[in-house]
C-alpha cells in the first residue's frame, strides 16, 4: 500500500510526454540502433560505415575500401565510390551530406534511383554513428574537389565547406569517427573481430579489395587485405580448408524477380552443420526466409536423390533436416532490392517470398548435381545414413541419461554436491578436474549455492566422436545430468539448474587441456549455454608469496616478477602450486571461490565461424593445421604466463 502511495506521488500529464529532437533518440536509446553499449555495439558502429562503402560496391561503383584503426582508437572508413551527394537537399535546403549524416530515415536507398540493392535500407545507420560519436569527420571527393564536414556527438559544426577546388583524381567518401567514451565505456576495437567481419564481406561480394589496417601496432602497423575472385566458392573452400571434403562443391547463382541468389555447399568428414547466412553481404546470425528455403530445398532433395540412387528403398522413412546436416558447409547469398530485417541490427531476414526463391534455386541445382554425379550422391548418401544411425543410437542414449536422475548417473567417486538452493538463479555448479581437487571444494565451498561436479581425468574429444559416443561417455553424462538442460538439438535453457557453470582446473598444461576439451563440448553440444552467458573459467593462483607474516597470491609469472623485484632483500617463501588438490579448502575458497574476491573469466562467442574454425584445428582428426598452428605461435607462447 505505501509503494502504491510512493507512486501516487510521481506526476504523469501532458508536460511528462517528452519529444527527442534529432539524434537525441539515439544517445538516450542507444540498444534500439546498433544494440547496446558493449563491445558488440562498438563494432557495430564501424560496420555500418563499411556498409554504406558495400553500398557502393553493389551498384558498381567502388571496388576498393580501407579501415584504418588510429592509434587515439578513431577509426577511417575510406571508399573510392562515387561520394556522398554534397548539392543542397530541395526539401531541407541544407547539404545533402548534411541530411544524410543528422537525420534518422533518410538516405539513397529508399526510392530505388541511388540503389537497386543495398544493406543499409533503415537510413539510420550512419546517422546513429554520429549521433554516438565524440566527433566524426566527413570527407568527399567530388569530380570539381573536395568537401568537408565536422561533426560533435551529431551536432554539426559548420555548413559543408568546399576546402580544395582541385580536381579529384578518384572520386569517394572517407568518414572518421571516434566514439563516445561517455557511452561506450571500458571497450577498444579488436582487430582480430573486424577482420573476420571484413573477410566475410569480400567472400559475398566479389571483386571487391577490403584492407584493415591497425596503426595501435608499432613500430609496424598490423595489415590485412581481402580480395577474393571466387566468391562465396572460395568462402566454402577457406570454411573447409582443415576438413576432407567429400565431393567438388555444388554452386549456383540465379536471379528471379529482382532477386539474385547465391549459394555453395560442400559436405565433409565433419559431425557438424556449418550454414552462413548473408542478405546483401550482411551476416544474418539468426538466419531467415533464406535458410529456411535452403534447408527445405536439401532435405527434399538429399531424400529424392537418395531413392533414385536406391540408397533408400520405399519401405525407408524419410531422413529428417538434422540428419542431411550434418557434416555439411554451406553459403547462402542473397541480394534483393527491399530486404525486411527483423531489427536495426540485421541479424534475421524476414523477406516470406526469399524462401521460395532460395529453395527453387537450391533444389533445381542440387539435384543436377546428384544426378549427374553418381559417387558425389553415393558419398553424400553414406554421410547421411550414417548421420541417422549414429543420431537413432543418440537418442536412445540421451533418453537413458535424462530419465536417470543427476546422482543415478554419477558413476564416478567423486560424485555431485549438490547445494541447498533450488533457485537456479543463485546457483553455481563448478566442474572440477579430479577427486583431490574435488575434496577441497566441497570443504571449501558455500554449500548454499554451490555445488561441484568432480571428473576423472580428461574427458572425450567430442570433435573427433559421433553423438552417440559421446552420450555413452560418464563424464559427459554427469555433466548433461547436472545441468539438467538436455543435450544437442534438444538442448533447452528452460530447465538449467545453475546459473553459473564454472570450469576450475589447475593452472597447467594439463588442466588447459581439460578446460579445452570441456569448451569443445559446450560448444558443439550446448552453445546457448556460452551464448546466453552462463559459462565462465576459474582463475586459480600459481603461487603463495610469503614474507614474514605476509602473505599473498599471485596468478601470473609476470605479476610474481613485479612482485619480487618491489620486495628488493626482503626473506621470501614461494610456494608453486602444482594442482588445485595442493591448497587447503579455506585457500581454494579464499582464492577462487569466494564471489567477493575470485576472478571469472566469461566464455563468449565473437565470431561463431571463426570459433568453429579453431576448434576444427585445435581439436579435430587432421594433424598437419594443427602442427602448422603450433610451429607458427611456438615463440608467442614461450612469452605468456604458464
Amino acid at each position: 500500500m505505501a509503494e502504491k502511495q510512493q507512486n501516487n506521488n510521481l506526476k504523469y500529464d501532458a508536460s511528462s510526454i517528452q519529444i527527442l529532437e534529432g539524434l537525441e533518440a539515439v544517445r538516450r536509446r542507444p540498444g534500439m540502433y546498433v544494440g547496446g553499449t558493449d563491445v558488440h555495439a562498438l563494432h557495430h558502429l564501424v560496420y555500418e560505415v563499411v556498409d554504406n562503402s558495400i553500398d557502393e560496391a553493389l551498384a558498381g561503383f567502388c571496388d576498393h575500401i580501407r579501415i584504418i584503426l588510429h592509434q587515439d582508437n578513431t577509426v577511417s572508413v575510406w571508399d573510392n565510390g562515387r561520394g556522398i551527394p554534397v548539392g543542397e537537399h530541395p526539401e531541407k535546403h541544407i547539404s545533402a551530406l548534411q541530411v544524410v549524416l543528422t537525420t534518422l530515415h533518410a538516405g539513397g536507398k529508399f526510392g530505388g534511383g541511388g540503389y537497386k540493392v543495398s544493406g543499409g535500407l533503415h537510413g539510420v545507420g550512419v546517422s546513429a554513428v554520429n549521433a554516438l560519436s565524440e566527433w566524426m569527420e566527413v570527407e568527399v571527393r567530388q569530380p570539381d574537389g573536395l568537401y568537408l564536414q565536422r561533426y560533435h556527438r551529431g551536432i554539426p559544426q559548420e555548413p559543408v565547406k568546399q576546402v580544395s577546388k582541385t580536381k579529384c583524381k578518384e572520386t569517394g567518401t572517407t568518414v572518421t569517427f571516434r566514439f563516445d567514451p561517455t557511452i561506450f565505456k571500458d571497450v577498444d576495437y579488436s582487430f582480430d573481430t573486424l577482420a573476420q567481419r571484413f573477410r566475410e564481406m569480400a567472400f559475398v561480394t566479389r571483386g571487391v579489395t577490403i584492407e584493415i589496417i591497425d596503426e595501435r601496432e608499432t613500430p609496424f602497423p598490423h595489415r590485412m587485405t581481402f580480395y577474393f575472385e571466387g566468391g562465396i566458392l572460395s568462402f566454402v573452400h577457406y570454411l573447409n580448408r582443415n576438413l576432407e571434403p567429400l565431393h567438388a562443391p555444388v554452386y549456383v547463382e540465379k536471379e528471379m524477380d529482382g532477386t539474385y541468389v547465391e549459394v555453395a555447399l560442400q559436405y565433409t568428414d565433419s559431425y557438424r552443420e556449418t550454414a552462413l547466412t548473408f542478405a546483401n553481404t550482411i551476416n544474418t546470425i539468426d538466419g531467415g526466409s533464406h535458410l529456411t528455403g535452403f534447408r527445405s530445398a536439401l532435405t527434399r532433395t538429399i531424400n529424392d536423390g537418395m531413392r533414385k540412387a536406391g540408397l533408400l528403398k520405399d519401405s525407408d522413412p524419410n531422413l529428417t533436416g538434422d540428419d542431411v546436416r550434418e557434416g555439411l558447409t554451406a553459403i547462402i547469398s542473397v541480394k534483393i532490392p527491399d530486404p525486411q530485417f527483423e531489427s536495426q541490427t540485421k541479424v534475421k531476414l524476414m523477406n516470406p517470398e526469399v524462401k521460395n526463391l532460395v529453395e527453387a534455386a537450391v533444389a533445381e541445382a542440387l539435384g543436377e548435381f546428384m544426378e549427374q554425379d553418381s559417387r558425389a550422391t553415393r558419398r553424400i548418401g553414406d554421410k547421411c545414413l550414417t548421420s541417422y544411425k549414429a543420431r537413432a543410437a543418440a537418442r536412445k542414449a540421451r533418453d537413458l541419461v535424462i530419465r536417470k536422475s543427476a546422482l543415478e548417473s554419477l558413476t564416478l567417486p567423486g560424485k555431485l554436491a549438490d547445494c541447498s538452493s533450488r533457485d537456479p538463479s543463485k546457483s553455481e555448479l563448478f566442474i572440477v578436474e579430479g577427486d583431490s581437487a574435488g575434496g577441497s571444494a566441497k570443504q571449501g565451498r558455500d554449500r548454499h549455492f554451490q555445488a561441484i561436479l568432480p571428473l576423472r581425468g580428461k574427458i572425450l574429444n567430442t570433435e573427433r566422436a559421433a553423438l552417440d559416443k559421446i552420450l555413452s561417455n560418464r563424464e559427459v553424462q554427469a555433466i548433461i545430468s547436472a545441468l539438467g538442460c538436455g543435450v544437442g538439438d534438444q538442448f533447452s535453457l528452460d530447465n538449467i539448474r545453475y546459473n553459473r557453470v564454472i570450469i576450475m582446473c589447475d593452472a597447467d598444461v594439463d588442466g588447459a587441456h581439460i578446460a579445452t576439451l570441456l569448451l569443445t563440448f559446450f560448444f558443439r553440444y550446448m552453445q546457448p549455454l556460452i551464448e546466453k552467458g552462463h559459462l565462465f573459467l576459474a582463475q586459480p593462483p600459481l603461487y603463495l608469496v610469503k614474507s614474514g607474516k605476509e602473505s599473498q597470491y599471485v596468478y601470473t609469472d609476470t605479476e610474481l616478477q613485479k612482485m619480487l623485484e618491489t620486495m628488493g632483500d626482503r626473506k621470501v617463501t614461494l610456494q608453486r602450486y602444482k594442482g588445485l588438490g595442493e591448497m587447503n579448502p579455506e585457500q581454494l575458497w579464499e582464492t577462487t571461490m569466494d564471489p567477493a574476491g575470485r576472478t571469472l573469466l566469461q566464455v563468449q562467442i565473437e565470431d561463431a565461424a571463426e570459433a568453429d574454425r579453431v576448434f576444427t584445428m585445435l581439436m579435430g582428426s587432421e594433424v598437419a593445421p594443427r602442427r602448422r598452428f603450433i610451429q607458427s605461435h611456438a615463440k608467442e607462447v614461450k612469452n605468456l604466463d604458464v
